[in-house]
């Protein structure tokens, strides 16, 4: 009969079954009870422990219940067969997906850090204030299901955006609202069939989007980015027969560059003749900082080739988990029962409060606020870089809400990244960006949240540590 050391403590407020019953469940779970063992009947062991019959019994009707144990009647109560310990992996605590994209998931931003917007610039009281009065009402609204494909009001709000800011004409019944930029990629790729069909990235391109189209089982064919943009010759010389490009047209990820005219009408040229897709990750929307950003490119798609998808991550919020995707016409309704099926847009009242923030005007006047705001930081980084950089690290702005180091190419800009944190700066690599052996070293540094106090010990301590790695590799260290 097996045997398990219990130890019963009538001070504790645990009732004493229970406490029974997680002494037998650990001894099952750690093995020191083994599958097939019997157990005590209820009379020896309340004796053994000084308790009720009916104190072992609850305990004992609790471990059958969840198949811990098997009671045979008059054969008395036996262990359950369980999987043996060999076979299990040994618990271990949760890596974090992605850990070269992501460095720490719900942290306040970092100096430098990409991806995300401005933390001491966005009017958190008039957020805050139109997010509760949206929680009400959605609190009171009927218990029903929500539309899958997004709140209406949000809806039609992003397509009257889009109108506007873009240069899109299309009706809220083409836009469904998504887990954010994740979530709309997911929904194309299964939307459109892609299967095992081969997809065009650029290169450098967004690494997010490489794993994903990786994860989905996709070949992928990395197409050089020059000044104006994706190089479709080359993309057709590389991989004709590819389903998909997916691609920045409006800055492009990481250099900011906007796809030219000629560009965005031979890639469209190139869509209808293969009867492929293009994916339009317009993940700054019309957050230009130099002039004015250039229409979207599904505002010149007349065949219905161009999915355009947009998020709130860079300009409210990555929190919210909020984006969208418009899509043809002809597509809508299998892209609605795709969504109901997999992937429903997120909570009701989120939705609301972004359908609020646009409606009254708040958007437009934030991003408005937000564009004079990031380029004078950019100014400064620039300024603060230009007044310490040495010959060998060349400074580069862009389009785009960065700012590029280019390092030689014997430098490891994923080391000196890494070092970076320990100092509260946190510098995304440049080279994890590009796929071909060629890869540039270099460090992207985002202005979105910079300390204009701070800035020049941020920058000089970043420039110190890449010349500090620089010379040890040019002494063989």
């Amino acid at each position: 009969m097996a045997t398990v050391p219990i130890q019963v403590d009538r001070s504790r407020r645990t009732p004493l079954a229970t406490q029974i019953y997680w002494a037998i469940r650990e001894g099952i779970e750690n093995g020191r009870l083994a599958s097939g063992a019997r157990l005590p009947s209820w009379r020896d062991l309340a004796a053994q422990l000084g308790v009720s019959r009916g104190t072992v019994r609850v305990a004992y009707e609790r471990l059958i219940a969840e198949q811990f144990a098997i009671g045979l009647g008059p054969a008395g109560t036996r262990v359950a067969e369980r999987p043996s310990r060999s076979s299990t992996s040994e618990w271990s605590p949760e890596a974090p997906p992605l850990p070269d994209l992501f460095h720490e998931f719900g942290s306040v931003p970092l100096a430098f850090q990409m991806g995300v917007p401005s933390q001491d610039a966005f009017p958190f009281k008039l957020w805050s204030r139109i997010l509760t009065r949206e929680t009400r009402r959605a609190a009171a609204a009927p218990v029903a299901y929500p539309d899958p494909r997004g709140d209406p009001e949000l809806r039609k709000e992003i397509a009257a955006y889009l109108g506007v800011a873009r240069g899109i004409r299309c009706s809220p019944s083409q836009v469904l609202v998504t887990g954010g930029f994740s979530g709309a990629l997911g929904l194309a790729i299964q939307g459109l069939q892609l299967g095992r069909m081969g997809a065009w990235i650029e290169d450098p391109g967004f690494p997010l989007t490489r794993t994903a189209l990786g994860l989905a089982g996709m070949p992928v064919t990395a197409v050089p980015v020059d000044a104006e943009g994706l190089d479709v010759a080359a993309g057709i010389q590389m991989a004709a027969g590819a389903a998909v490009a997916v691609v920045t047209p409006g800055q492009h990820a990481p250099l900011g560059v906007t796809m030219s005219l000629p560009r965005r009408l031979a890639l469209l040229a190139w869509a209808r003749r293969s009867d492929g897709w293009i994916i339009e990750d317009d993940y700054l929307s019309e957050l230009q900082l130099k002039g004015r950003a250039a229409p979207a490119l599904a505002s010149l798609d007349h065949g219905g080739r161009v999915l355009h998808i947009g998020s709130f991550s860079k300009t409210i919020s990555p929190a919210l988990r909020l984006g969208f995707m418009v899509v043809p016409p002809e597509l809508g309704h299998r892209f609605g029962e795709l969504a109901a099926c997999l992937a429903p847009a997120p909570a009701a009242a989120v939705q609301r409060a972004v359908a609020e923030f646009l409606r009254e005007g708040h958007y437009l006047r934030h991003l408005r606020r937000m564009k004079r705001l990031y380029a004078a930081r950019r100014e400064s980084l620039l300024r603060c870089l230009g007044e310490r950089a040495s010959d060998s690290i060349k400074v580069q702005a862009t389009a785009g809400l960065a700012v590029v180091l280019s390092l030689p190419e014997f430098a490891s800009d994923v080391d000196i990244a890494s070092r970076a944190l320990q100092f509260g700066l946190a510098p995304a690599p440049l080279s994890p960006w590009y796929m071909q052996s060629a890869r540039q070293q270099g460090l992207l540094l985002s202005v979105t949240n910079l300390n204009e106090r701070r800035l020049p010990a941020d920058c000089r301590r970043l420039l110190e540590l890449a010349r500090q790695h620089c010379e040890l590799k040019v002494d063989g260290k």
